[in-house]
């Protein structure tokens, strides 16, 4: 077991934090806080599922698919 560092030498987490955001900040770069869907939760998947079978046996599938298909960009760049 090696020797550990006296606490006063180390870093604490809130000082190494705050020197990864002044970095990032440094670059251009400000944080933001979103809030997005929990796709873990049983409601979700339920509303999901719902809304895929409704457009999956669309009478207007084929032509959904296609304007779909025409504005999404998949090429490598």
């Amino acid at each position: 077991m090696s020797p550990s560092k006296p606490k006063s030498s180390r870093k604490s987490s809130r000082m190494k934090v705050q020197a990864h955001r002044d970095r990032l900040r440094a670059q251009g770069l400000r944080p933001i806080q979103i809030w997005v869907p929990d796709i873990r939760s049983p409601s979700f998947r339920s509303e999901a599922h719902r809304q895929s079978l409704a457009v999956a046996t669309s009478t207007h599938a084929s032509e959904d698919q296609a304007f779909i298909d025409a504005i999404s960009d998949w090429t490598d760049e």
